[in-house]
């Protein structure tokens, strides 16, 4: 245990409780995957404590031959704070069967974020970091004796220092059929927040223009506080094919003060009328590959 009181581990569970029917999940990887995680997780709102039971592990892939894995789990923003599972000897396929609880309070539960981190740890007793699942709550259903059982591919941690004004992660869709622009707001790091220690929040606002004027706005939901916040919302535009010659994406990361909202940085994606570099490989990529959502980071400017 490496945590505060509030987070604990509560021992072995039964596996027979969480044995579910064999599915593609269990055999159905898609090319370049690193590894699938299963956990579920409740919530018991008498008590405002989060139940995740930590149930296995599939297809790791480690550095060297063999792989003795384990985890950690954080409940985001706080990232000094987490829980451990056991360690698995020389598996690729652990089995956890583990239960942990984190103590959160139901006002600022649909704001947290939980991220397991999977490391193997080599004969040296050095860690290595195989992959990485983030789970934003506010996208799940979370009542008492609801247990959400779930699985999530591992995804490889971003270890590139942030830029000066931080990144933003976002994928960019186009449906040609349709007529329609698709962009899922994923996350953000290294931001430069002002005021920490007040009760802020971070959200991000996706503009699409054309010809520099402002078509339409959405905003994601506010996350707490964070240099890193997860959203995974989804926006659709309606664009024709003809319009996107002339049209660009702007996405701002605005911060929350008592009075008005502060502009922590912005991206343009768009044709080469607006953007250069990485934001228009990415516009150029998106066109490229229809109905496909084409993910990347981008480095955040500092505009007023």
């Amino acid at each position: 245990l490496f945590c505060e009181a509030g987070a604990y581990v509560v021992g072995t569970i039964n596996p027979e409780l969480y044995k579910f029917p064999e599915d593609k999940s269990e055999t159905d990887f898609p090319e370049g995957n690193i590894g699938r995680l299963w956990f579920s997780v409740e919530y018991k709102q008498a008590s405002e404590r989060l139940l995740i039971s930590l149930i296995k592990a599939r297809k790791l892939q480690p550095p060297a031959d063999s792989c003795s894995p384990f985890v950690k789990i954080y409940l985001l923003p706080d990232e000094r704070c987490y829980l451990q599972s056991k360690i698995k000897r020389k598996t690729l396929n652990p089995q956890f069967d583990e239960d942990f609880v984190f103590q959160v309070s139901s006002k600022t539960l649909l704001q947290r974020t939980l991220k397991f981190l999977v490391y193997h740890v080599d004969k040296q007793k050095h860690h290595h970091l195989l992959g990485q699942v983030i789970f934003p709550l506010k996208n799940e259903t979370l009542t008492d004796d609801s247990k959400v059982v779930v699985w999530r591919d591992l995804e490889k941690e971003n270890l590139e220092s942030p830029s000066e004004y931080g990144d933003i992660q976002f994928s960019l869709s186009y449906n040609d059929y349709l007529g329609r622009l698709t962009v899922v707001v994923l996350r953000a790091r290294g931001l430069k927040l002002q005021d920490e220690s007040r009760a802020v929040s971070v959200y991000v606002k996706v503009s699409l223009m054309n010809h520099n004027k402002l078509v339409r706005s959405k905003k994601t939901a506010s996350v707490l506080a964070s240099p890193n916040p997860e959203y995974n919302e989804s926006f659709s535009f309606k664009a024709n094919q003809t319009e996107l010659d002339t049209a660009s994406l702007s996405l701002s990361v605005l911060q929350n003060t008592e009075q008005k909202s502060r502009m922590l940085g912005r991206v343009v994606v768009g044709p080469f009328m607006y953007s250069r570099g990485k934001e228009l490989e990415h516009w150029n990529e998106m066109i490229s590959k229809p109905k496909e959502l084409v993910k990347q980071w981008h480095a955040l400017c500092y505009s007023t």
